[in-house]
């Protein structure tokens, strides 16, 4: 087991270094990965519903997402209009959280007087302009998810190489 976690762990990084030298690329294929988690989220919650007995609002969505799933796993283009929505999406991400951010630094600074309001008030400045930069530039965005999700896979190859080594002593 230990040789396999070691094995599966080389191959994760090195496919972590092929998606942060082909980060767009990277970016256009986790569109599919979102395609069929839609898809797989469409089937378990229809199940659910069944098993419970509740066709209410959840029901429906559930088909909804399950033919939005079907659609785009069929019909290529409709790929292309997800990755924008995904884009558009982790944009709004950026301005909320920078927006969160900003009200949580004025409500620290009035509990606790702590000037640890200051970042927070800063990092919260910096994610509302990269949410409105990402709206103006989601190229930058999109290679710039690459990168993150190469990172990641780096960052767990080598916690799988780490564990198969420690599962060897």
């Amino acid at each position: 087991m230990s040789v396999l976690f070691i094995i599966l762990g080389i191959l994760m990084i090195a496919f972590g270094f092929s998606c942060m030298f082909t980060p767009l690329l990277t970016f256009m294929s986790a569109g599919y990965f979102v395609v069929i988690l839609v898809f797989i989220y469409g089937i378990l919650g229809i199940i659910r519903a069944i098993k419970d007995k509740k066709f209410g609002v959840n029901f429906v969505f559930s088909i909804l997402s399950l033919i939005l799933g079907i659609v785009m796993l069929v019909l290529p283009d409709s790929l292309i209009f997800a990755e924008n929505i995904m884009l558009i999406l982790s944009a709004i991400w950026f301005v909320l959280m920078g927006i969160m951010s900003i009200v949580n630094a004025v409500t620290v600074t009035r509990k606790t007087g702590s000037k640890i309001w200051i970042l927070e008030l800063i990092l919260g400045i910096l994610g509302v302009l990269i949410g409105c930069f990402a709206f103006f530039r989601p190229a930058v965005l999109a290679i710039s998810i690459g990168i993150l999700i190469g990172i990641f896979f780096i960052e767990t190859g080598f916690t799988l190489m780490f564990s198969g080594f420690a599962l060897r002593d």
